[in-house]
């Protein structure tokens, strides 16, 4: 992997996985391997959230983190913005010092 090797984190709700994952798997060049799971929202903007999602005090979310080069992670996040706007979706991006496997 590169030198500029960054950590991609996106958080959404349910529905838009299906959207979202599509996107990435039909992208040229190809994302690198990526891992999704389940999560809950905790904490202001339950605008949206449903009524038993205000009764829990939290709101369902998936994850998806991708490690990729930083500028390949910029150009996915504009890509996302422009072709795929889905609401409620945050990201971040964090450095990696290093990444790979052990066997």
């Amino acid at each position: 992997m590169g030198s500029n090797l960054c950590k991609l984190t996106l958080v959404y709700p349910p529905k838009s996985e299906d959207a979202l994952i599509n996107f990435l798997l039909d992208r040229e060049p190809a994302i690198p391997g990526f891992t999704t799971w389940h999560g809950a929202g905790h904490g202001l903007g339950f605008d949206s959230a449903s009524v038993g999602e205000r009764v829990e005090g939290r709101v369902a979310r998936r994850l998806l983190v991708v490690l990729m080069d930083e500028e390949l992670a910029e150009r996915l996040i504009e890509d996302i913005r422009s072709a795929l706007p889905l609401p409620h979706l945050i990201y971040w991006t964090e450095p990696v010092n290093s990444a790979g496997r052990l066997i």
